[in-house]
């Protein structure tokens, strides 16, 4: 079944309904799911990727990440579908509940 890429009217719907639960919102920026994640050190940061890349291996959706000390950087798209997609806006939430402990 292939993941079909969300209409400009479809992704700001669901980026209100992410960023109305979301401590920090995320943004679209260069046509992606974009957001930066601030934690208290290295280990916590890489604690937080770990937890991630289990879900996201689970999802078979994995995220342009990168990380420096206690910053994650995420940007999210569906290569297969050519923009983002559903499938984006699920694992956005899933970060946002391992970031705050859920």
């Amino acid at each position: 079944m292939a993941t079909t890429a969300l209409s400009a009217a479809e992704i700001q719907s669901e980026l209100k309904i992410l960023n109305e639960q979301a401590a920090a919102p995320w943004e679209i920026a260069t046509d992606k799911l974009h957001k930066t994640y601030q934690f208290s050190d290295f280990v916590e940061a890489f604690g937080f990727m770990t937890r991630i890349a289990l879900i996201a291996e689970r999802m078979n959706h994995h995220p342009e990440w990168f990380n420096v000390y206690r910053t994650v950087v995420v940007d999210l798209t569906t290569h297969d579908a050519g923009g983002l997609s559903a499938r984006d806006f699920k694992l956005a939430s899933e970060m946002d509940q391992a970031a705050n402990g859920r």
